[in-house]
């Protein structure tokens, strides 16, 4: 008897709006709620001091790092994954989710031993302040030696998300931030009968909250994913696959891992100035994660869906994909820009702003965010192709904006010893990126997307 053929992908049938907003909204929400608890971990932290905040501002490099390498690995297996998909191979997919569990756990174990043996170093040479670097060791410590549940979730998450089950990625992502917010002020400040462990608190919540994120992501995986049927063959490490899922991949991670070093590397210079600035960007970082993470949730959602109907070779239901990604991302920091030139103080004070934070914040915030409009297209365009298999541009356009641009142009503008002037860097960045950005998105198009379409589909495309 003739096996059942499978049945036809929604990302290939339904429509272009409803399928993007189907993909993408779950995704948005729960990157908002992610951006949320990241940024309520940071106002807990600056109830305890200035100093606190700025510990915490100093490790994020480190917890970027971690979230560049699982996201980045996660981006290579979703665009491989959902190719396969789409060309019906399915065995090949199964391989491919196998291989995504197995380079999680050897990520988490890298994190594990550099956490263990590295902590103080790291922060020994960019601080000398005691306090300072009692409390970001403590805190670091704990969320490289427990981020299995990071790694766990964020592959769990990918593999959801693969095969278009992104409400129950969202559901993995929320329950982990939610039980953060709640486990944060009860850990740093000992309610509930819990003890006050300060700064070491903030990271035992986020540790937990992933640990269960990722349980729930198993969960939902063995229950609701099944499109993908995961066998021990298939975790054992497959060259052909890892090759093909860090081709995307490699390029992914270095994207993310550029802010990282963007952060750092900004990090010692705003320390040159005081302190404070530090901790005013890192509040900034905090901040502008709700402008950018729902960009970056539609993105999660888009590519999928490009990368599906590439492999079935479906170029309208492409182009029509992008164009309304850059729509509503556009719309989006619009939004953000408003709200960042309207409202500073208000937004400083949530994180108990001293007079002299917000003599330099407000000023920070507004110019900061006259990049987020370009910013939103660029993001959009590097997503476009990863999900064409082709990640190199994509971490072009994130390396030339970020270590090319950004950090040499800050440096630069510091010798002035004007601190506003060390801000400006990342609009004139921008605007350069969101040139390069647009010529790579019309190229794109015309070399890569058109040539799917057959002579007789591109003669009825243009009539109409």
């Amino acid at each position: 008897m003739r096996p059942t053929p499978a049945r036809e992908n929604k990302m290939g049938t339904m429509p272009i709006g409803r399928l993007l907003l189907t993909m993408s909204g779950p995704m948005m929400l729960s990157m908002l709620i992610q951006a949320l608890y990241n940024t309520v971990d940071s106002m807990f932290v600056a109830r305890i001091s200035e100093a606190a905040l700025t510990a915490v501002s100093l490790a994020y490099p480190v917890q970027f790092l971690m979230i560049a390498v699982a996201t980045g690995t996660g981006v290579g297996v979703n665009s491989f994954l959902s190719r396969n998909l789409g060309e019906k191979h399915f065995a090949m997919a199964n391989r491919t989710a196998g291989n995504a569990l197995f380079l999680g756990g050897a990520s988490y174990a890298v994190f594990a031993l550099l956490g263990f043996f590295g902590t103080r170093l790291y922060f020994q040479v960019q601080v000398d302040d005691p306090e300072i670097l009692a409390l970001g060791t403590d805190y670091l410590f704990w969320v490289t030696v427990l981020s299995l549940g990071c790694f766990g979730q964020i592959f769990l998450e990918r593999l959801l998300q693969s095969t278009g089950k992104t409400f129950y990625s969202m559901l993995v992502q929320m329950i982990g931030a939610v039980l953060n917010m709640v486990l944060d002020p009860i850990l740093i400040f000992g309610l509930l009968g819990a003890p006050a462990m300060g700064v070491k608190g903030a990271a035992v919540a986020t540790v937990i909250s992933q640990m269960i994120g990722m349980l729930f992501g198993i969960y939902f995986h063995w229950k609701k994913n099944r499109e993908l049927t995961i066998t021990l063959r298939d975790v054992r490490p497959d060259a052909a696959v890892i090759r093909q899922i860090y081709k995307v991949g490699v390029p992914s991670i270095l994207l993310q891992m550029a802010a990282s070093v963007l952060v750092f590397g900004l990090n010692q210079i705003l320390v040159g100035f005081s302190q404070t600035a530090a901790a005013v960007y890192g509040v900034y970082y905090k901040l502008q994660g709700f402008a950018f993470m729902p960009v970056f949730g539609m993105n999660n959602g888009m590519v999928p869906i490009l990368a599906y109907n590439y492999g079935a070779r479906q170029a309208r239901r492409i182009t029509g994909t992008i164009r309304l990604a850059i729509f509503c991302a556009v719309g989006i920091m619009c939004a953000a820009l408003l709200v960042f030139q309207t409202l500073p103080v208000q937004l400083l004070t949530l994180f108990e702003a001293s007079p002299e934070m917000l003599d330099m914040g407000v000023p920070a915030l507004r110019i900061l965010s006259l990049c987020f409009v370009l910013g939103g297209f660029t993001v959009v365009v590097s997503s476009v192709y990863q999900a064409l298999g082709r990640g190199t541009v994509s971490m072009m356009l994130s390396v030339s904006r970020q270590l090319l641009l950004v950090l040499p142009l800050a440096w630069l503008f510091s010798l002035s010893g004007d601190l506003n002037l060390v801000w400006w860097a990342f609009p004139v960045a921008e605007v350069v990126t969101g040139v390069l950005a647009g010529a790579a998105l019309r190229r794109a198009v015309k070399r890569i997307i058109l040539p799917l379409e057959s002579r007789e589909e591109r003669k009825e495309n243009a009539v109409e």
